[in-house]
């Protein structure tokens, strides 16, 4: 973990020292982050770099599409057929800006679109014009982030750390593009551990799915478990749905960059709400932390459109109020699960008190409620500590739906406290200063796999959640009694007096 530190501090301090003092603060993370993918990706490049080139000089004008040719060489799915590197730009400095618009086009196309989400060419001439673009190649190129100095989960880290500090520094939602690793970790024990039976052995083949995957920590977090507790030979295969174009580039190029690559490609862009682009599929595992209390009103057209086909659409259950979409991913990711004559699906969604305690009887977040409940969905909830995330100090909760419970658990419902699961930090990150230890991971998952009552563990009916809202009307009832006392009372009124008074005048005037 000291070696991430110290690759992210290093990385942050270039903002500092190169563009404090020609940028604003707000633009640093437009050049920061890209430069990172790229020098990450030259390092994974570097051992075959010279073997690439002299298979392209090979190529040259024999082959049309050398992607399959080259991508062979290189031992991955991408390439860069430039003779330059960022150390290597720096031999030329009057010619710098020309040689690395040459060297960034000289990528692979799945690389280009990568870096063509930061759009970095836009800062290009401004770059160049404030001598700004050979200190920043030179940094660069003075750090290693070859695989074998930082692995892919630091690597992971240091993109998380570097967005969360930016947002920080400017204010915004610290943590709003990714979830702490270890409640990730928690969520797929608690998804995984009671399939270890089933996917032990032999080759099985599991999709995993986030429809808000952020920078794609769930997706790899779950992968590298899979792997490394229960079965290297089960052949994961990684989906995911981004609508933050930073965001959606960093998680494409982390899993570009991790084993064959070929996850890479699962990973889209745009609004999972309004333009799902993972239509007519299904998936075996689905792990989520979609935003809180974000409205939808961009896609809300779309939105109700679909929910005006009913059970056709992702959303017959009902709609929840616009300023909180949290249920319409909740709805969403259970129309993903694969069906239970293909085995059935399991899923955890993180999310903030709003989807258990909104609506009244009747309103759209009930309605969802009361449907998940009446088709046996909801398998657990999981209360977590306060502080746990970085934009939030606020108590959230992870929800375990399944179309395939154990036939114990059908019927049921189990609800596990775990806000007392937790250590303090030595130094808080935004609003975390709680994390949960592996040791305590491990209790959560125990009290799910016994499914026993105790002090942190309660098991209920699936009715016992259900309830209906009964107005019950009746005329206006008032008491009248008429005694001495009341009688001075009134007589006491300022109104009383007034009328009295009133009446005196009209006889007068009579």
């Amino acid at each position: 973990m000291s070696n991430f530190q110290e690759k992210a501090n290093f990385i942050w301090s270039v903002a500092d020292e190169v563009l404090r003092d020609d940028l604003k603060a707000g633009k640093y993370r437009d050049l920061i982050l890209p430069f990172t993918v790229i020098r990450r990706i030259e390092c994974v490049l570097e051992p075959t770099k010279e073997d690439v080139l002299e298979r392209n000089k090979i190529l040259e004008g024999k082959v049309k599409d050398k992607y399959s040719a080259l991508c062979d060489v290189a031992d991955c799915r991408f390439y860069n057929t430039s003779q330059y590197d960022l150390k290597k730009l720096l031999d030329d400095p009057k010619n710098i800006k020309k040689n690395f618009l040459a060297y960034m086009d000289s990528f692979s196309d799945n690389v280009k679109e990568i870096l063509s989400k930061f759009n970095i060419d836009n800062y290009i001439d401004f770059l160049d014009e404030n001598n700004l673009l050979y200190m920043l190649v030179e940094k660069f190129g003075n750090v290693d982030l070859h695989p074998d100095a930082v692995s892919n989960m630091e690597m992971g880290y240091i993109f998380e750390e570097l967005l969360r500090r930016f947002n920080e520094n400017m204010n915004e939602n610290p943590g709003e593009h990714f979830t702490p690793r270890e409640v990730i970790t928690m969520m797929v024990h608690l998804l995984f551990h009671q399939d270890m039976d089933i996917i032990g052995h032999n080759h099985p083949v599991r999709t995993v799915y986030d429809p808000a995957c952020g920078t794609g920590g769930m997706l790899t977090v779950s992968k590298d478990y899979v792997h490394e507790e229960i079965n290297p030979n089960v052949d994961m295969h990684l989906y995911g749905q981004e609508v933050n174009p930073e965001t959606y580039a960093i998680a494409k190029a982390e899993l570009l960059l991790k084993g064959n690559g070929r996850d890479s490609e699962n990973i889209m862009l745009g609004s999972t709400l309004s333009n799902d682009q993972h239509t007519d599929r299904t998936f075996h595992y689905q792990l989520s932390n979609p935003p809180f209390g974000k409205d939808w009103k961009k896609d809300k057209k779309i939105v109700e459109a679909e929910a005006n086909r009913g059970f056709s659409g992702r959303f017959g259950a009902g709609l929840p109020r616009s300023s909180d979409g949290q249920m319409l991913f909740l709805m969403h990711m259970i129309s993903k699960m694969r069906p239970l004559g293909e085995g059935g699906g399991r899923m955890g969604i993180v999310m903030n008190g709003s989807p258990l305690f909104t609506g009244d009887a009747g309103s759209g977040e009930s309605e969802i409620r009361r449907w998940i409940l009446e088709n046996d969905m909801l398998e657990a909830i999981v209360a977590l500590p306060d502080q746990l995330f970085y934009n939030t100090g606020i108590n959230t909760y992870v929800w375990i739906c399944t179309n395939r419970k154990d036939e114990v658990r059908k019927g049921k419902v189990q609800l596990i406290d775990g806000t007392s699961c937790y250590i303090n930090m030595r130094k808080s990150l935004g609003d975390k200063r709680h994390e949960i230890s592996q040791e305590q991971i491990e209790t959560l998952t125990r009290l799910h796999a016994r499914f026993e009552e105790n002090e942190y563990s309660q098991i209920f009916d699936n009715t016992a959640f259900g309830y209906r809202k009964i107005t019950i009307e009746r005329p206006l009832r008032l008491k009248c009694q008429i005694t001495e006392e009341r009688i001075e009372e009134l007589k006491e009124q300022k109104a009383f007096q007034s009328l009295a008074t009133s009446k005196k005048r009209k006889d007068t005037a009579e």
